[in-house]
């Protein structure tokens, strides 16, 4: 194809216009290959850097001839603390459909005056106080406005529109970590009563926020009053999913948001395998323990990260316990309360935790479905590297020796051979000065 220069782009590279074409025998226009003489070599591409070298050349040179006076640029003020991370770069763009294009994110520091709202969007709640200087408002406030204008020719059939995953636009949106536009979305879609539509998984788009972690989302979705106490096809709620991920900053937007107002959160709803999300906070919380404990010669990064995802999932075992979650309750399949499964790989972190509570005489004794108590649990344990230490914890806050199990069998006679039970023996018959 010929460019307005008359010469032919061809993969990248230009050929002049110049080249012969000759007919052969047969009547057809042949293609002479060898270029002329005169061409030395074949057109170059112009780098970024380049042509932002010659653009600045050219506007020197244009203010040399006609010089103007400087203007005063406005100074930018800090965009607010509360804008999501995600909002610091360029989102890309979501193709609702071929009417509704949406523009991406205004560039950082970018602060816009204060221009008046779609009435079928309002501003978000916790950023209703705009500074009163100037009447400026944050970057995120701009950002719905935007969204909202774009949204606007948007009907309830569209905007309930699934793709083959069950997703819909809101969907996406949420799981790109476009809040703005999740706002206009969510407002929308709560106005036609269809903000907790499910995707094939039977995730709604509150779930999918918790699922990656977007607590700003989840705080905008909780105040369009998307539904907390719900369930996805392995009936876990979306705090059995902070408490299996470990994001305890989406557990606390979750109690922070719905805090003396809405409905209740159900804390103690089971999953489909019988586990409460405090049940799933510590059962995370062993599985690291665990990691450790089989790990052999780790580097510094690997011992980091793994005390990193300790603390993650120590901060949702008391966010929830703040939220109401008890540590007694029993799990549906064994019987096993937190203090149980704590036991179960000598946790002394969450054993502390557990026991400190002012509630711990009336758990630490309770029995499982086969009768065993922690005590029974962590006196069986092979040879584990705190198996002595979380003995001695249990016995010195109340947990009795004496108790029986269904098999008739006392802690003492099910501890394994070996120094460690010995130690774990001596302790279980108090004597404490010589272990």
């Amino acid at each position: 194809m010929l460019d307005h220069g008359g010469s032919d782009w061809m993969g990248g590279q230009v050929l002049s216009a110049s080249f012969k074409f000759s007919p052969n025998t047969e009547g057809c226009m042949i293609f002479d290959a060898k270029p002329q003489a005169s061409l030395q070599y074949l057109h170059r591409k112009t780098t970024v850097k380049e042509l932002l070298m010659m653009r600045r050349q050219k506007w020197n040179s244009e203010q040399k001839c006609n010089p103007e006076p400087k203007l005063k640029s406005p100074k930018y003020e800090p965009i607010a603390a509360d804008m999501s991370p995600q909002m610091a770069t360029s989102p890309t763009s979501l193709h609702l459909n071929s009417t509704a294009c949406f523009i991406p994110a205004l560039p950082e520091n970018a602060v816009m005056g204060l221009q008046e709202t779609p009435q079928s969007v309002q501003l978000p709640a916790q950023e209703h106080h705009v500074p009163a200087s100037g009447g400026k408002m944050t970057l995120f406030h701009w950002q719905v406005q935007q969204e909202a204008k774009k949204a606007e020719g948007l009907t309830p059939e569209q905007l309930c529109m699934q793709d083959s995953d069950g997703d819909t636009f809101l969907h996406i949106a949420v799981a790109q970590g476009r809040r703005a536009l999740s706002y206009v979305l969510a407002a929308k879609m709560a106005s036609y009563g269809s903000l907790d539509v499910k995707e094939h998984n039977g995730q709604t788009a509150l779930q999918i926020a918790v699922a990656t972690n977007q607590h700003l989302i989840i705080s905008d979705l909780l105040s369009h009053g998307a539904q907390i106490n719900i369930r996805d096809l392995w009936g876990r709620s979306p705090l059995h999913v902070c408490a299996e991920k470990g994001h305890y900053l989406s557990l606390q937007s979750i109690c922070k948001t719905l805090a003396g107002r809405g409905p209740s959160v159900d804390v103690e709803m089971f999953n489909y395998d019988g586990l409460t999300p405090l049940h799933a906070a510590v059962l995370s919380h062993n599985a690291v323990v665990k990691e450790v404990r089989h790990l052999k010669n780790p580097c510094p990064f690997m011992i980091s990260e793994l005390a990193l995802r300790r603390r993650r999932y120590v901060e949702c075992v008391r966010t929830l316990m703040h939220m109401g979650a008890s540590y007694g309750t029993k799990d549906l399949k064994s019987g096993r309360t937190c203090l149980h499964m704590a036991a179960e790989e000598a946790n002394i972190e969450l054993l502390y935790l557990f026991l400190e509570q002012p509630t711990s005489l009336a758990v630490v004794n309770v029995k499982t479905f086969s009768g065993n108590t922690a005590l029974h649990i962590v006196s069986s344990l092979q040879n584990y590297r705190n198996q002595v230490e979380a003995v001695k914890l249990l016995v010195r806050n109340g947990a009795d020796p004496g108790m029986r199990n269904l098999e008739n069998e006392l802690p003492c006679q099910l501890v394994p051979e070996g120094s460690v039970g010995e130690k774990v023996r001596q302790i279980l018959k108090g004597k404490y000065g010589q272990v």
